[in-house]
């Protein structure tokens, strides 16, 4: 594939070629090498509002947002005022602080069925732990998981699914053994039958997690009654429901996308908006399945950084900001506005496209056919997402670079910047059409 820019990279191509030495791909994510749209990735110098800047000093509308935890767009005031004031505090005391206990009491009053949370420093440390607290919990060792949902790479969860709808698990990644993957299973998400098949081969499952609103294929949406559903059936069995919100906490609503589906879990994992741009994660319960933890049970968990001060003060900053300015009408409005344009403007230029959204998440997707589950949104053709990435690019756009990666709006968000995404969409589609 040949990327012909008009903007100028030198920059990023000379730190790219420069940080192959001594950096993994040159990297620290894998998502950031562009590998799946071609080209090599842009290097980012600063952002504010809602516009982010490479070193190059080419500007974008923002629609990565470091995948989601800037809602309230880059430097927010409020945001930016906290900080300074915890880092004249100091950095890190391996102790416990004052806003540890206020960011704790502001999470859970947003989750209603959350008495205890419990913070750690990614959403991957929050979910591997709460997958070891719903075995604590149950006495169980199996977790089910859906394919293409993604809860970070904790080993007994980067595992893809094999043929059939109802089968064990095989390592998804080299250096992860078939024995730290033999108690996960695999369902297919949207299909409550495939979960049932496992409970008829096992006895020993303890919990099924999943993405609310998966955000690790694309936007894909849960059809129909098929959380509430699962939820019941679960409790049937003795088995726990950890509902993964390290993407859609605060993104839907002030709390989770769950309450908006009708659905409660046993476990909540949660992370990037709860830190407002510092590296954080949580997990919460009732009290009867926390005190299961360390100290109060003998459930281990631990972490020097836990609570970090800072990510603490901007985390309640953050949160205390985005309640009082309640921008989730305002998404809507937003995300609204953009299906309607990706949408005609695939009409205009004959491309086939479906829109998925939810709150303040949506993504495009190249192909005819609905997307509610893995399977189908791998259908979607990633040689035209890649064209459309790169003119997006061109026109001052900036998306995640991957057809199976969200969009995440921010209140930042301003006319002149939708204006300046019609027109890239325009062009971008105009562009995908003549492939």
């Amino acid at each position: 594939m040949i990327i012909i820019l008009s903007m100028k990279h030198k920059k990023s191509q000379k730190l790219y070629k420069k940080g192959l030495k001594h950096l993994v791909g040159a990297v620290n994510s894998p998502v950031r090498a562009f590998a799946s749209v071609g080209g090599n990735p842009l290097f980012i110098k600063k952002a504010k509002g809602s516009t982010i800047v490479d070193v190059d000093q080419n500007k974008y509308v923002d629609f990565v947002l470091s995948y989601g935890p800037m809602i309230l767009g880059h430097r927010h005031k409020k945001v930016q005022k906290a900080i300074d004031k915890a880092l004249k505090n100091g950095y890190t005391f391996g102790a416990s602080t004052k806003n540890e206990i206020k960011l704790a009491k502001i999470v859970c009053d947003a989750f209603p069925e959350m008495d205890k949370v419990r913070f750690v420093n990614s959403g991957t440390e929050a979910v591997l732990s709460a997958l070891r607290l719903a075995r604590a919990y149950t006495g169980k060792n199996k977790i089910i998981k859906f394919a293409g949902c993604y809860h970070g790479h904790s080993d007994a969860l980067l595992v893809a699914a094999g043929s059939g709808l109802a089968t064990l698990s095989i390592p998804g990644s080299k250096g992860v053994p078939e024995g730290a993957v033999k108690n996960t299973l695999i369902a297919n998400y949207n299909d409550l039958e495939s979960v049932k098949a496992h409970f008829k081969k096992h006895d020993d499952i303890a919990a099924v997690i999943l993405e609310p609103i998966a955000g690790n294929m694309g936007v894909v949406l849960p059809k129909d009654n098929f959380l509430t559903e699962l939820k019941s059936f679960l409790e049937s069995k003795g088995a726990l429901l950890i509902i993964d919100e390290v993407m859609t906490g605060f993104r839907s609503t002030f709390g989770g996308a769950q309450e908006l589906l009708g659905v409660t879990a046993d476990i909540t994992c949660l992370g990037k908006v709860i830190g407002g741009g510092f590296p954080v994660g949580a997990y919460g319960a009732r009290n009867e399945i926390m005190q299961m933890v360390s100290p109060l049970g003998d459930m281990y968990q631990a972490g020097t950084l836990s609570g970090n001060p800072i990510a603490m003060a901007s985390g309640i900053a953050t949160l205390t900001e985005l309640k009082k300015q309640n921008p989730y009408q305002q998404f809507e409005n937003t995300a609204a506005e953009l299906e309607v344009i990706l949408l005609m403007s695939a009409k205009k230029y004959g491309v086939d496209l479906v829109v998925n959204r939810f709150g303040s998440m949506i993504n495009p997707f190249f192909t005819k056919d609905e997307v509610t589950n893995f399977e189908e949104a791998q259908k979607a053709d990633t040689k035209k997402f890649a064209t459309f990435f790169w003119v997006m690019i061109k026109n001052g756009v900036f998306l995640p670079p991957s057809q199976f990666e969200s969009w995440f709006l921010s209140t930042s968000l301003r006319k002149k910047d939708k204006k300046k995404v019609a027109k890239a969409i325009d062009k971008a589609m105009l562009a995908v059409s003549n492939m």
